[in-house]
């Protein structure tokens, strides 16, 4: 693993000369979908429109791709853009020419009829099993078709994989970031490398195994780590805690050992590891995650047989929601709970109202669930948040100090 150094090290939109060129723009439209097939949740790409609209002020043909969902190399209807278009055009007042392809002869006369200053968006690269395979064939066939000039990275959710769209494209256009990527880069290493203490760093989602990089990360990194959500219950089943029915992860003993022990070291001698790294000390469980389900609230050592926990109780919440206040910044990864179930979104909603109530304290979302959920429970775009971040295993990736293949490969600065 390499730490990522200070300052955005890739040059951008602003240090090349683009102006009246056809631009090829890597965008993350990867939006979650209502049943009826309607966006749910239009942050991303709300996010991509000042790179867009930067271009189009110099005089650029904007062609952009993204991928949506997992159609797994097939032609999915169900994935296609053309939604994503007609939105698109919506939030630009002005139309956007969507093609049902984004290879081939359709692709090149759609970009060559296009004006200055008009966007084209291309169907979802993920219909060619070739995308995921990070095939140099097909990034040539996306250059050869599109005639750009320039590659421009700003799909910031889709940074940390390896694929056509997003690495293989830029042995063929020369690649720099948008405003969007060295955004999110600059806020999220900034928050990890030069925060405004106190630096409170709140995990949850399901897995250890998944953030055991971020963890690690935090240990070293912020003054308090707080943990919810079913990470919280392996925790506290190393712990010896018995968790009943609850999803613990298996085989975490060595990594939480490996945690424990750096923490300690940290903390050093006479420091108190549990108010570092602190753990729930009640649960709201259930015996199943629906809003028709008892929610009833234990302590940690009294889950009844048979039951699970779903969210953290009501005194872990006022814990977590002291812990916050007057903090300098809280970077925040993980849902505390099933939070896609109201019955167990209320330490997730607690925690977002305490941050959102709180203007001076720097607040970081991470993307993924925990984005989807603070928008969905702000209903204001996300505007009480300093940044919330539109990737997840990209956000989770940067935080953790990795490399992230869809940057390291543009133009250096």
């Amino acid at each position: 693993m390499k730490r990522v150094g200070m300052g955005f090290h890739k040059r951008t939109i602003k240090n090349v000369p683009l102006d009246n060129k056809t631009i090829l723009v890597r965008v993350d439209y990867n939006v979650p979908l209502n049943k009826d097939g309607t966006i749910r949740n239009d942050l991303r790409i709300r996010a991509s429109l000042p790179t867009i609209r930067y271009l189009l002020r110099h005089g650029c043909k904007v062609v952009l791709m993204s991928h949506l969902g997992r159609p797994d190399g097939k032609r999915d209807q169900k994935y296609t853009l053309e939604a994503v278009a007609e939105h698109l055009g919506s939030l630009l007042k002005k139309p956007v020419v969507f093609v049902d392809d984004c290879i081939g002869d359709k692709v090149k006369q759609a970009v060559k009829r296009a004006p200055k200053s008009s966007v084209v968006l291309l169907e979802n690269v993920r219909f060619y099993p070739e995308e995921e395979k990070n095939s140099p064939a097909f990034a040539k066939k996306i250059a050869d078709a599109t005639g750009a000039r320039y590659f421009v990275q700003d799909a910031f959710g889709a940074v940390h994989r390896a694929h056509a769209s997003t690495d293989a494209i830029e042995q063929f256009v020369p690649g720099v970031a948008g405003l969007l990527v060295q955004r999110e880069y600059n806020r999220i290493t900034g928050a990890m490398e030069r925060p405004k203490r106190p630096l409170v760093a709140v995990i949850g989602g399901a897995k250890v195994s998944d953030k055991v990089a971020l963890i690690e990360r935090f240990v070293e990194k912020a003054d308090k780590i707080l943990i919810g959500g079913a990470m919280a219950n392996t925790f506290l089943s190393y712990k010896g805690y018995s968790m009943q029915k609850s999803l613990v992860e298996p085989d975490q003993k060595e990594v939480i050992d490996a945690i424990y022990a750096a923490a300690r070291t940290k903390v050093g001698e006479g420091g108190d590891v549990d108010d570092f790294i602190i753990l729930p000390t009640d649960l709201a469980v259930a015996v199943e995650p629906s809003d028709a389900a008892e929610r009833k609230e234990v302590a940690i050592d009294a889950i009844p047989e048979g039951y699970a926990a779903f969210d953290i109780g009501a005194r872990s919440i006022d814990r977590i929601v002291r812990e916050v206040q007057g903090v300098g910044t809280v970077i925040w990864n993980g849902t505390l709970g099933f939070a896609e179930v109201h019955n167990f979104a209320h330490g997730s909603a607690r925690l977002a109202l305490a941050l959102a109530t709180q203007p001076d304290v720097v607040s970081i979302i991470g993307g993924g669930d925990t984005a989807d959920f603070v928008l969905s429970w702000s209903g204001d775009e996300g505007k009480a948040f300093t940044h919330i971040s539109t990737g997840g295993g990209a956000s989770l990736e940067l935080m953790a100090g990795e490399e992230l293949p869809g940057i390291e490969c543009l133009l250096d600065a």
